[in-house]
């Protein structure tokens, strides 16, 4: 299909939207992770028509950054706030997270919709036994903060989890977390009990996939797999690594008894660019992946092991970030550059000028990155750099032309063989 159709005239968009307005409604608050290792971002004020124009209505930050926070007050876009690894060890006291709460949360409710609060990012597969211990007291030090703000009913407390707590993964079914995590995390789901708050975990097929490509199919781990797996305790039947994932975190929550607690998938993604021995860091594997994903969401569908539960999941990232340590691989994650243009094709029309940046760490000057690859269509021009959205109309075509490439996209499959 050619996505361009869309813009041939405002009357041939509205007809199309009339169906595709009902996959946009199936998309049950698709979430996006919006990290800031950077130093070539652009504007928080910029990211606004950015992130609206994906449909994307939570966001989820790595820090409680102001700047964010006030440029998207009465969007009614919901967020979650982190608080950084380094800070557990003063927000244990008391005093400390309750002046953390009214200068990060409290001050821009009710403009902003701040639903939760992350308090550390994979604390416990630091192998850091002092930041470990630091965890649990902060969550609870911060959601006391809360309650004696009349915050608790619609702030909730979490944190984000490595999916490496699990000990076994495989199958689903006897997914367990590590013996010697048990006892910290028993304490985490008995708070998440507790206050009602959900558990996280950060699920990447990606990295399975990574670390042995030789035995996972690639085909499995893209959501393309027509025949899949099947678990031969459970007799349920995986055609996706993600579904099986998540699963085996259910399967370790049920053993310790917290069947009910609520999972959400804090992070997952893949890298459009790798490093040579990065198997399957590719910008084809990237647009199957988070295109198969959006689809996967768009359904309303739980796991295999719960049908019935609609996952809330994040994807990562909403940007490439340059100043991300590690392979290059980190730094690729990004489904837009720092431009605003895609890092790869799904389905945006946006200016081929570059979205106006922020300065640089240093205070030097701003740092834009190229358009997206050459012949992807344009709309238009802006002067502020960013999506050349001129009216109402073309602000929903530039959506729709999206989702309905991701519908082209994710069908068929290609026959797949385990």
């Amino acid at each position: 299909m050619d996505i361009t159709q869309f813009h041939h005239s405002s009357t041939h968009c509205y007809i199309n939207a009339v169906s595709l307005l009902l996959f946009l409604s199936g998309i049950n608050a698709l979430g996006i992770n919006y990290g800031q290792v950077a130093n070539n971002l652009p504007s928080p004020e910029a990211v606004v028509p950015l992130v609206k124009s994906i449909g994307a209505t939570r966001i989820k930050l790595y820090d409680a950054d102001p700047r964010v926070l006030k440029a998207f007050a009465n969007t009614g876009i919901e967020f979650i706030v982190g608080v950084a690894n380094e800070d557990l060890a003063k927000l244990r006291d008391p005093k400390q997270a309750h002046a953390w709460v009214k200068i990060n949360v409290q001050c821009y409710l009710p403009a902003t919709k701040i639903t939760c609060i992350a308090v550390g990012n994979e604390v416990l597969t630091y192998n850091d036994s002092i930041l470990s211990s630091n965890l649990l007291p902060a969550m609870e030090s911060i959601h006391t903060a809360l309650v004696n703000l009349n915050l608790d009913k619609q702030v909730m407390v979490t944190t984000a989890h490595n999916l490496a707590v699990l000990e076994t993964s495989y199958p689903p079914s006897s997914g367990a977390f590590h013996a010697d995590l048990t006892q910290r995390l028993s304490c985490i789901l008995d708070f998440h009990s507790k206050v009602g708050s959900p558990f996280l975990i950060n699920a990447y097929p990606y990295f399975a996939y990574k670390s042995n490509p030789k035995q996972v199919s690639i085909d499995f781990v893209l959501f393309e797999s027509t025949s899949g797996v099947v678990d031969p305790v459970s007799g349920l039947r995986y055609d996706n690594m993600f579904h099986a994932q998540v699963d085996a975190a259910y399967s370790a929550m049920e053993k310790l008894g917290y069947k009910k607690v609520c999972l959400q998938i804090s992070e997952t993604g893949w890298p459009s660019k790798g490093d040579s021995n990065e198997a399957g860091a590719t910008l084809e594997n990237a647009r199957k992946y988070n295109g198969n994903l959006v689809k996967l969401i768009a359904e309303k569908k739980g796991t295999p092991m719960r049908p019935n539960l609609d996952l809330n999941v994040y994807v990562f990232a909403l940007f490439n970030e340059n100043m991300k340590p590690g392979p290059t691989s980190e730094r690729n994650f990004g489904l837009f550059k720092p431009d605003g243009t895609p890092a790869y094709n799904l389905g945006f029309n946006v200016s081929s000028g570059s979205m106006t940046t922020n300065t640089t760490s240093d205070g030097g000057s701003p740092v834009t990155e190229s358009p997206t690859e050459e012949g992807s269509p344009t709309v238009g021009s802006s002067s502020s750099g960013y999506l050349s959205i001129t009216s109402d109309s073309e602000r929903v075509c530039l959506t729709l032309s999206f989702l309905c490439l991701l519908l082209v996209m994710v069908s068929p499959f290609q026959q797949w063989l385990v």
